[in-house]
């Protein structure tokens, strides 16, 4: 299908040809047409596209394939803040009431499939320590500079705790604990490696695209949890790690949805996805 060729040469109109299943004689006059199509469409019409073909088969804890990761990504990878009309300045990104910053969700699109939405931050702004279950998720730090610290299960040690004292803590493994600023790649979270579970603080006013497939559905069990961090100290018993290994693992504890989380979901509007 030439995706490969494609993205390794920068061409993002190109990867319109993705979509194109035809094998007749025409099929060049087909993807003439198609690529003057694609390369008219907007970037978040070009995401929503990909995001249909890439997940059109998405299973719970299905990763999708190499080269449809390597898609996705390249089209992440190409939008701007101006791609989707969000600017600094706007009142999404201010804190003008003082106490805890609220976060501003803008729904782009929803299905049994896949999710796109926008998260906004003031400067401050926290979303907590939660997971992704049985999802595959792109996330794309549009502009401003964000903290991120994200962990992965400790499934390789015998991470055991007294059922009798903390039967609720399991271990895990911090992956991330870093400043990202815009522009920078795109990140990936699989359903058990890359940081299924992380936090965002945003140190400056951040934007974030975020892809998930399959979405959160609470009736098919895939929730979200918060967690409560604990050093590796505090219940070390029965397990052995190296010293200097240490810092590297922590405690999570699932919690309640913190009160102070105050998350206002708006739609987006701009430009307007078409379904096909």
């Amino acid at each position: 299908m030439g995706i490969e060729r494609n993205l390794k040469d920068g061409k993002g109109g190109e990867l319109c040809e993705v979509f194109d299943q035809t094998n007749t004689n025409d099929m060049k006059s087909r993807r003439n047409r198609r690529h003057r199509q694609w390369m008219k469409m907007s970037p978040v019409q070009k995401l929503f596209l990909a995001c249909q073909h890439v997940f059109a088969n998405a299973s719970p804890g299905i990763v999708p394939s190499s080269q449809h990761i390597e898609l996705l990504s390249s089209i992440l990878a190409g939008i701007k803040p101006e791609d989707l009309g969000l600017k600094p300045d706007m009142p999404y990104f201010t804190n003008n009431n003082g106490g805890t910053p609220k976060i501003t969700y803008l729904h782009i699109f929803e299905c049994d499939k896949f999710s796109m939405g926008i998260f906004c931050l003031p400067p401050s702004a926290v979303i907590p320590l939660h997971n992704h279950p049985e999802m595959t998720v792109f996330s794309k730090l549009l502009f401003g500079t964000m903290h991120i610290k994200s962990y992965d299960w400790a499934v390789n040690l015998h991470a055991h705790v007294s059922q009798t004292e903390t039967p609720e803590k399991r271990l895990a493994k911090v992956k991330v604990d870093a400043d990202f600023t815009a522009p920078c790649n795109p990140s990936i979270l699989y359903p058990n490696d890359g940081g299924n579970m992380h936090c965002f603080t945003a140190v400056t006013a951040c934007a974030v695209l975020d892809v998930l497939g399959p979405p959160y559905s609470d009736p098919d069990g895939r929730h979200c949890s918060y967690y409560q961090t604990f050093p590796f100290s505090n219940f070390p018993d029965g397990i052995s790690i190296a010293e200097e290994e240490k810092k590297e693992y922590e405690w999570l504890e699932e919690r309640e949805k913190p009160e102070s989380l105050q998350v206002i979901v708006k739609m987006y509007s701009s430009p307007k996805i078409v379904e096909n």
